[in-house]
Formats: structure tokens, sequence, C-alpha cells
């Protein structure tokens, strides 16, 4: 038996069916390959503040309680005992360089079909998850529940979320800062986005990672690493509507637009870092299933 080909959500399906559809090509696969040990994915949310203790070698940096290590002139960090019940929330940048992608695989696409999935893997065992949208000049928020109707209520909340022919240069630092305000208990927070924004939200993004944990899910398409030789374009800023007339026959374009977009991922590697937030890359063109066991690899290896 061929394993199933992955297709993101088209634009005109139904939460009923984009559910139906992840839960045999996505979800499925997963149970299988991760064999149900989804802490690699969920670990370190859902717990309540218990106790301080000394800092020891093999501990998360990030647990450091800093007043009380500025006080005791030694490191100690915070200990968190585990709730059953946790809350998961899902950031979303929906503005308009969200929508950049070819006709069925788009960042948004991707997006939706991403957090259907986690939602629906969280709320199966009774977990809460709710979600913040935000396109460049409104924030819609969806409040944290449990149950399969919640998913369907997130995606069909994603599916009717406004197009934006061009918006305002998206700020980050805003919607972060706004999550920061309004997240109270400590939950699991999916940071979902191009990140293409103005400039300042690694603060409020590693003032959001103290209080829960974060993860930054980064949507790109190759198209914005790799110009194709098409000859004379117009391309415009998804954000703003600047046009500019660029001739993609020139190599030396080509190659300078492949060194920028290097240099700026490895800024926003930079920037996750210093955060101290795990990051995932996710492709328009990536196999969602891939994707998500590699990430959970990846969070495997850290915490060992």
């Amino acid at each position: 038996m061929s394993t199933p080909i992955y297709a993101p959500t088209p634009e005109k399906a139904t939460p009923e069916r984009v559910l139906l559809r992840l839960d045999w090509q996505v979800i499925r696969r997963l149970d299988g390959l991760l064999q149900g040990d989804y802490r690699t994915l969920f670990y370190g949310f859902g717990v309540d503040f218990a106790d301080l203790r000394e800092y020891q070698p093999q501990d998360d940096i990030r647990y450091i309680d800093w007043n009380v290590t500025a006080r005791m002139d030694t490191p100690y960090v915070r200990q968190y005992s585990e709730d059953r019940e946790l809350t998961a929330w899902f950031l979303l940048d929906l503005s308009p360089s969200v929508d950049f992608g070819s006709l069925d695989h788009q960042k948004r696409n991707m997006l939706v079909d991403f957090v259907a999935v986690l939602a629906r893997l969280l709320t199966r065992h009774g977990n809460r998850v709710g979600a913040m949208m935000f396109n460049g000049t409104a924030q819609h928020t969806v409040p944290a529940r449990s149950g399969k109707i919640q998913v369907l209520r997130l995606i069909n909340d994603m599916l009717h979320q406004p197009r934006l022919p061009r918006a305002p240069f998206t700020n980050l630092d805003l919607f972060l800062r706004n999550a920061l305000n309004s997240i109270k208990r400590r939950s699991l927070v999916f940071v979902i986005s191009d990140f293409i924004s103005e400039p300042g939200w690694e603060r409020p993004l590693s003032l959001l990672n103290q209080r829960h944990e974060v993860l930054a899910i980064r949507l790109w398409d190759p198209r914005e690493v790799e110009l194709p030789d098409l000859g004379v374009l117009v391309m415009e800023d998804a954000e703003t509507g600047e046009q500019l007339h660029v001739d993609t026959h020139d190599r030396k374009f080509r190659q300078r637009f492949h060194e920028a977009a290097l240099k700026r991922e490895a800024a926003l590697n930079e920037s996750f870092k210093r955060a101290g937030v795990d990051a995932l890359s996710l492709s328009t063109e990536d196999d969602l299933v891939r994707a998500i066991v590699r990430f959970a690899q990846q969070r495997k290896k850290r915490r060992k």
C-alpha cells in the first residue's frame, strides 16, 4: 500500500472536509510514526509552579529565576508540577504576505493545516486550545475550549478570515504584546508567522517565552529564496503594494536575491535562539507529516 500524498487545504474547503482529510492524510500517519508519544512535541506546558532549587548543569536555562538568582548570588531554577489539563494558544499571523505562494500551496493553507492538526492532537486528550488571529489591522480571538467542535470552529474562523489586498506593514511586536497581556495561565504558545514584520518583535517573543512554553513556526515559500529565471517581472510587496520591475534573466540579480534571503533566514534563527524559542521552518512544499516528525526529533534531542 502506498503512502498517501499530503495536499494542503484548498481555498473553498469546509471545516468538516478539512478535518476529515487531515485525519486520514496526516494524523493517522503521525500516530504511527510517533507511536502516540507527543510529549516530544508538547513538553514543558500544562504545568504549575511548585518550588525553587539551585541550578544544575543539565537544567534548562529558560527556567532560571533571575530575581531569586540576583538575591541569592547563585543560580536558581523554577520547578513545575505537571497539570493534567493544559491550554495551548495559536498566535496566527494572517497578514497579506502569508497569502504568498502558488495557487494550491500558499503559506496560509499550510498554516490552516498545521493548526488543525495540532489542535486535533491536543483536544483528543481533553486539552483546551484557543487562537488569536491577526491580519495586520485587526485581531480576532477564539477563546480556549476543548473538543472536536472547537477544532472545527478554529478551522472555520481561519478559513473565513478576510484576505486583505494590502495593509500597513505587519507589526508583530504589537500582536505579541497583546498576547503577553491576555494569556494569564502558563500555556503552550505557537507563534505561526512568516515573520515579515516591522522590527521589534524579538523582545515580546522573549518575554512571552519566559512565562510560557513558546514554539515559533516560520512559514516560507521556496520562491522567496530562489528566484526563477522568468524574464522581466513586476514584483509587488504583499504588505504595502509597492511594485518594482526586475529582470530575472540577470544571474547576478538572482544571486543577490538568494544571498539576501539567506541573510534574513540566519537573522531570524539568531533571534529565535536569543529568545530561547524552538523554531520549525515550514515550507509551502513540505510534507506536513515529515515536518512535524522532524520537529519532534529536534525537540527530543534538545531535551537530552
